[in-house]
């Protein structure tokens, strides 16, 4: 009886194309509600919740992926935008980074380099497919390079996407712990550390904390970016 009801009330709502995007962005309103109820927990990481909650929902209402994906595009289109817009807070704090340049190169090299040859390591040693570690290979950097540099070596770009967008959770949640743990509390570090292991998703966790973190996290996303589209179909030549 129930699921008549939601059927009732569901089908008429569905034929407007900004029913899941109207859906989505309440999704993550609530899930930052909750978020800084709880005391702005990293662990009640709002995408996190919102992939949890929109994924009930599509289920529920037994919606096609493709159909959701047509009413929600526009917040992919804005992924771009959004990594693009962290330049702002790198260029009010571009002589930090200017001074930190070259120990920043050399980390932000060694943080791309492990985890393209992890990713793709991890992969062969479970016995996964080609297709599988090509896909695993630019999983460290923002989504929009991950699935340009996954369809430009023959990977599967939805699979790195999701593994881009885990990856960012995973980096949300525990990243800034770990580094205390290890009494690190330089923001620089914190932000760099973010935008390298974490792309967008954990910058937007550091960002807001303090202006040097999101200086620092736009870089790593930046240089990140420019070393895995640069250093991964090398290794797919390197491995034909």
């Amino acid at each position: 009886m129930m699921g008549r009801e939601i059927t009732a009330i569901w089908v008429p709502l569905e034929l407007s194309p900004l029913i899941w995007l109207v859906i989505t962005l309440g999704m993550y309103l609530a899930a930052r509600r909750v978020q800084m109820l709880l005391g702005a927990k990293p662990y009640f990481n709002p995408v996190l919740i919102t992939i949890v909650l929109v994924a009930v929902i599509v289920v529920l209402t037994g919606t096609p992926y493709k159909r959701y994906f047509d009413g929600a595009q526009f917040i992919n289109f804005l992924l771009g935008p959004a990594t693009v817009a962290l330049a702002v807070p790198m260029a009010r704090n571009i002589h930090h980074v200017l001074r930190s340049l070259h120990s920043v190169g050399l980390a932000l090299l060694a943080g791309s380099m492990t985890s393209i040859v992890s990713g793709v390591g991890i992969v062969w040693l479970l016995g996964g497919s080609r297709i599988v570690a090509l896909s695993m290979a630019p999983k460290a950097v923002t989504t929009p390079i991950a699935i340009a540099v996954s369809q430009e070596i023959g990977g599967i770009p939805a699979l790195t996407a999701a593994l881009a967008i885990l990856g960012g959770i995973v980096a949300a949640v525990v990243g800034q712990r770990l580094l205390r743990q290890f009494k690190i509390e330089d923001w620089r570090v914190h932000g760099l550390a973010a935008g390298v292991a974490g792309s967008g998703i954990a910058a937007a966790q550091v960002a807001p904390l303090d202006g040097m973190a999101a200086a620092f996290a736009a870089l790593g996303i930046a240089i990140n970016g420019v070393v895995t589209a640069i250093v991964v179909p090398l290794l797919v030549l390197f491995l034909s």
